[in-house]
Formats: C-alpha cells, structure tokens, sequence
C-alpha cells in the first residue's frame, strides 16, 4: 500500500497537477481543517475538486477527521516559538482518540493527503501517514516535492 503527502503552498498549479499525475496519484485526499480559505488559491474544496477530475483524472474526497482541532492548530500557528514536539503530542493523541486506523484501507491506498505546509517536516499530513504505516505495517509513504 503506498500513501503519497502533498503541499500546495510554493507551487504553481501546474507543478501540483504534474506532481500528482507522475507519481500516479488515484486519489487526492484533502486533510486539511480549512479547505476553503481564499488564502489556498487553486486548491479550494470545489474547485479543487474539478481540476483533479479534469486534469488528472482523480477522484478528490475531504477527510476532516485526519486533519488537526482548531484547538490544536490555532495556537500553534499563532506562537512565536512554535512548539513543534507538543503539537505532535496533542495530534498523535486526537488521531488515536478518532481511531483513525479505521479509515477506509482502500480511500487511501494510492491516495495523497494534501495540506497547505511546503514540506511534510512540520505538517500533520505526515504526522497521518505514519501513524497509519506504524498500525497497518505495509504502508509505503511517498512525500511529493
């Protein structure tokens, strides 16, 4: 099973689309909290939706609850010092509280988990993909550039 991560933020559209048709991306699998902000641009819900159907043939489907509370986010977009390791703790234990283990094998297998960050270091979409490989054992995870 493989489960890409993508984030939008620092690229075109036409780098995005690119990115999810080589890799053979089947489904585009939106984690983010806030998916219809005028802030993410060409990734909007609904429009997104369109253009991974018309540009790469791909099924788009929002999963909230792989996405992190505004309890959670809020504060530690806001900080000044972001503290990364207890955002994690607080995510790990939301993600173990939904059993998100429990999410559909076969939405995510060959699907990408998209969020906003630039690079998965700091993003809860790689946050998602290892607690679901360290549950399920073979999952191979791809982060696009």
């Amino acid at each position: 099973m493989k489960i890409f991560t993508l984030g939008f933020t620092k690229k075109s559209a036409e780098i995005f689309f690119t990115r999810l048709k080589d890799a053979g991306v089947k489904r585009l699998v939106d984690v983010r909290l806030n998916n219809v902000s005028q802030l993410a641009g060409f990734t909007k819900k609904n429009d997104l939706r369109y253009f991974a159907k018309a540009i790469c043939g791909i099924e788009y489907i929002h999963l909230p609850e792989l996405a992190p509370t505004a309890e959670i986010l809020d504060p530690y977009k806001k900080a000044k010092n972001r503290d990364w390791p207890l955002y994690e703790r607080q995510f790990l234990d939301l993600m173990q509280s939904r059993h998100i283990e429990n999410t559909p094998r076969e939405i995510l297998d060959g699907g990408c988990l998209l969020c906003s960050e630039e690079k998965p270091e700091h993003c809860h979409r790689r946050l998602v993909a290892e607690y679901l490989r360290e549950r399920w054992s073979d999952v191979e995870i791809k982060h696009l550039p």
